[in-house]
């Protein structure tokens, strides 16, 4: 089940507004760009902002979301019809032969059990042809970047078009072990409704993720650091070995 920020259909139509700023994708376009990819699987790809970019270069891309209020908002940008759009998670994809797999975002986060992350990459290993990549961030739990998830941190008030002013903040309700859980809270002054969303994201250790890359049979070619938020970061670069099947 998505979370209600990406289900709710009210809070996906001011998604991008209150996430304007994505510059974190020039990052993977270049990425995207590095290696050469013709075909690309978005997963997780919300109101498909860095696909429909992809496909603007003519790249073939297929975006897979659970969340159907999401891709509903994502099939109405421009160049949305060259996008082959799957309402499901990666364990919902046949067999494809993609160039490169990517996770932007908090996505490879959302996977809270070894079980639904294993499943995961399993699927994304199924997804891509031999020498084909995978490329997604994770946060370093050690920046503890959930301390800075405060109202008085996050707060703005946003003018969205056919909505009025809209509030919006985060706030973290629990922090157990490696498991963040918040609370994003929108308020619309139009009709005064108050909209909740409560998610938990995972931090992973490098190790542990390294681990769990290389046991179903992928490659880590190498680590980065995320341009955008220097040494707060990873950015893994892993790959299928050629002639695994």
């Amino acid at each position: 089940m998505a979370d209600e920020l990406f289900e709710n259909s009210r809070l996906a139509a001011i998604y991008d507004a209150f996430d304007s700023d994505r510059s974190d994708l020039d990052a993977y376009e270049a990425i995207v760009n590095e290696f050469g990819a013709h075909s690309v699987l978005d997963i997780g790809c919300g109101t498909g902002t860095f696909a429909c970019r992809l496909a603007a270069q003519g790249i073939k891309v297929i975006g897979v979301d659970p969340a159907a209020a999401s891709l509903h908002v994502a099939r109405t940008k421009t160049w949305a019809n060259r996008v082959e759009w799957i309402l499901g998670d990666a364990t919902h994809l046949s067999p494809r032969a993609v160039d490169i797999a990517i996770m932007t975002g908090n996505v490879a986060q959302v996977f809270l059990t070894d079980r639904e992350w294993k499943e995961t990459l399993c699927a994304v290993h199924e997804s891509l042809r031999p020498g084909g990549r995978f490329v997604f961030e994770v946060r370093d739990p050690s920046a503890q970047a959930w301390q800075r998830w405060t109202k008085e941190n996050t707060y703005r008030c946003i003018m969205v078009p056919s909505y009025g002013n809209v509030e919006g903040w985060v706030e973290v309700t629990n922090v157990e072990n490696s498991f963040v859980s918040f609370r994003w809270t929108y308020i619309f002054e139009s009709d005064g409704a108050l909209i909740t969303s409560d998610s938990t994201l995972r931090f992973r250790s490098r190790q542990e993720i390294v681990n769990s890359l290389l046991e179903v049979g992928l490659s880590v070619d190498e680590v980065r650091e995320a341009p955008d938020r220097p040494g707060l970061e990873f950015v893994f670069v892993a790959s299928r070995t050629k002639g695994v099947s």
